[in-house]
């Protein structure tokens, strides 16, 4: 098989990880629910939390890694000219850092809770933050400076989970290695129960870098936040955002993210204001906490929401693909079939939807017999939309 290997497919199988750790799900949930020698509820309700929430969610960064790392032959440890971690690469690796000096600290004090918790944290930012905001850099077609500093950052964080949950789940952990380690270094011991605890490379934390970042996870949750309470996608743009936060220091931090956060909420440009009260009540929703305010506004402008329906539609055409078992890697030809606004958004935002869904074509027509067809209201418009698989090294027959 492959270098490293993963079951084929998108869909990771909840049961086959739980079944195969299931000793490990146990454990986890006996270190991390309560300190030891506290009297605790035990279910088996509550192991699956865990195991959902921790063990599958590691289990999907690991999927996530090894599905791109196979379509782009990615070998870690291959000699590269020199990496350009991005704020994101180095971010992740302070944290990384952290985790291992705060485990080292918890296991040497006899507190195993403490570590498994920090290990729970750290997955979920892996996850939530660090792959979210790179996916871009690994489904991009070049394979540039830029996704190898990717790949190489998610591998070392993975190798080095996989050495820190040694002690706690040695089953998962021994997988991980395997696959991350041994498959790829010959010189590597032969287990991970062999290996040596990982050490802290101080140099490499960047407690400036973690507060800033922690600042914009803050406030791209409270802008989330004020969306779902205006009852406004993330999937349709808007102008700006107003964001009220205490201190010079935050709001230059912010500035300099800036960028991270307009993505994160998919708006055109933020706005510092000193009072959010004063802002009119009418065309702005407001969401506070702990001495942040962030405003959205929910004035939707005509452009927006044309932009708006090209994102929903880029949306259902990904989850076409998937449903139709198409390769992440697969370029496709798209059929559309609506009315003449569709018809104009399509139009307008065509290489925008061709490059996120690659597709070769927009064809304006109903595809022929046994072709992936989905028929949905969106925006209140009527919109067909089919998806057929380009043959590959053939030119297609459109």
């Amino acid at each position: 098989g492959d270098k490293m290997s993963t079951s084929k497919g998108n869909a990771v199988e909840p049961w086959a990880v739980i079944n195969k750790y299931g000793a490990d799900a146990a454990r986890w949930y006996c270190f991390t629910a309560s300190p030891p020698g506290n009297s605790r509820r035990f279910s088996e309700q509550l192991v699956f939390e865990v195991t959902r929430q921790f063990l599958l969610t590691l289990w999907n960064v690991y999927s996530f890694l090894t599905t791109y790392a196979n379509i782009d032959k990615f070998t870690p440890g291959s000699k590269v000219t020199r990496l350009v971690p991005s704020e994101l690469d180095r971010w992740i690796s302070s944290e990384l850092n952290k985790l291992i000096a705060d485990v080292e600290v918890a296991l040497d004090d006899y507190n195993p809770t403490e570590a498994g918790r920090k290990i729970e944290s750290f997955v979920s930012i892996l996850s939530n933050w660090y792959v979210r905001r790179s996916r871009r850099r690994f489904w991009k077609s070049e394979n540039d400076a830029d996704k190898l500093s990717a790949y190489t950052t998610l591998h070392q964080c993975l190798a080095t989970l996989s050495q820190l949950l040694a002690p706690f789940a040695p089953f998962l952990a021994e997988e991980l290695y395997q696959n991350l380690i041994c498959s790829v270094f010959s010189e590597a011991p032969d287990s991970v129960h062999l290996t040596d605890f990982p050490v802290a490379d101080k140099t490499k934390i960047d407690e400036r870098l973690s507060a800033d970042i922690q600042l914009v996870m803050k406030v791209s949750s409270l802008g989330r936040a004020a969306r779902s309470q205006a009852g406004i996608k993330v999937r349709q743009p808007l102008s700006h955002v107003m964001v009220n936060v205490a201190g010079s220091e935050k709001q230059e931090s912010l500035e300099c993210l800036k960028l991270q956060i307009l993505e994160e909420l998919n708006v055109k440009d933020l706005k510092f204001i000193d009072d959010v009260g004063k802002l009119d009540k009418e065309s702005y929703v407001i969401s506070s906490e702990g001495g942040y305010s962030i405003a959205i506004s929910t004035d939707i402008s005509s452009e927006l929401k044309a932009e708006g329906l090209a994102r929903e539609l880029v949306h259902r055409l990904q989850t076409m693909r998937r449903q139709a078992g198409f390769d992440i890697a697969d370029h496709i030809t798209a059929y559309y079939q609506g009315d003449a606004y569709t018809k104009q958004v399509m139009e307008t935002f065509a290489s925008y939807i061709k490059r996120e869904t690659l597709s070769q074509a927009l064809v304006a027509q109903v595809p022929g017999e046994g072709v992936f067809t989905e028929s949905y209201k969106l925006a209140g418009h009527d919109i067909l939309l089919a998806v057929t698989k380009l043959a590959t090294g053939l030119p297609s027959d459109s």
